[in-house]
């Protein structure tokens, strides 16, 4: 789940109209039938969503669904990857910057990770078809959990053990991986609670903009120094330093 808007590209329907025309509307059938598939797929699971339901929906020929998207499998791949822009080669890429520091790092991706929820309505139903594919794993699962979660965990804990002058990633690394991620990853499973509860947190860009900078203040404060340990920050992270003052 990884922020920056991609463009929808469609290709030009074969056609005698005016090439301008037809551009516009094949690029308005292929992002209703992203979407609408989006939506059935995530509320259904993808063996229960008919290719004719989802052309029907759109407002589209049944025909259109291959020759934007190959067949049923290459639209439900679409999903996973277009709606929302970007992807977890985005994240990859920022974890690896020559010279810049760990602390402007890990702002970054903790903006990247934050700032799709700006989507609003399209991130509720992504994180819904994620979830119905962890519950009902199709051939896209074994490819998300490699290329989308192993491959920017991965990359967050090799900047880890970079910074921290740690030689390999042990369990405080993976920990710690784990505990960054989980701040950001929170607010999209808990949005209907933070809707039921307090709305206006997530209302705005500007509102989801002081997320991400709490988020990660909320990891930095309390470390000893510039460069702290994994395990400072992990007792940051859990409370420990706290408790050990307060004691």
């Amino acid at each position: 789940m990884h922020g920056l808007m991609r463009g929808m590209n469609a290709r030009d329907p074969i056609t005698q109209a005016p090439r301008r025309a037809p551009r516009s509307d094949g690029a308005e059938a292929r992002h209703r039938l992203l979407h609408t598939a989006l939506r059935l797929f995530a509320q259904k699971g993808f063996s229960k969503t008919s290719t004719r339901e989802i052309a029907r929906e759109a407002g589209v020929n049944i025909s259109a669904i291959s020759y934007y998207f190959g067949d049923k499998e290459g639209l439900y791949a679409a999903t996973f990857s277009e709606p929302m822009g970007g992807d977890s080669s985005d994240l990859v890429a920022a974890c690896n910057v020559p010279g810049q520091s760990l602390e402007d790092t890990l702002r970054i991706c903790m903006v990247s990770m934050i700032d799709p929820l700006k989507q609003g309505e399209i991130v509720r139903q992504c994180i819904q078809l994620h979830m119905r594919e962890m519950l009902e794993p199709t051939s896209r699962w074994a490819e998300e959990l490699e290329r989308d979660i192993k491959g920017p965990h991965r990359a967050i804990a090799d900047l880890l053990c970079r910074h921290l002058k740690v030689e390999r990633a042990d369990d405080d690394i993976h920990r710690l991986t784990f505990a960054i991620t989980g701040l950001s990853m929170q607010l999209y499973v808990s949005q209907d609670f933070i809707e039921a509860i307090r709305p206006s947190l997530l209302r705005t860009p500007r509102a989801i903009d002081t997320w991400a900078r709490d988020a990660y203040d909320a990891y930095r404060e309390g470390w000893p120094g510039p460069t702290p340990s994994a395990k400072d920050i992990n007792r940051t992270l859990h409370g420990e330093r706290r408790r050990e003052v307060a004691a």
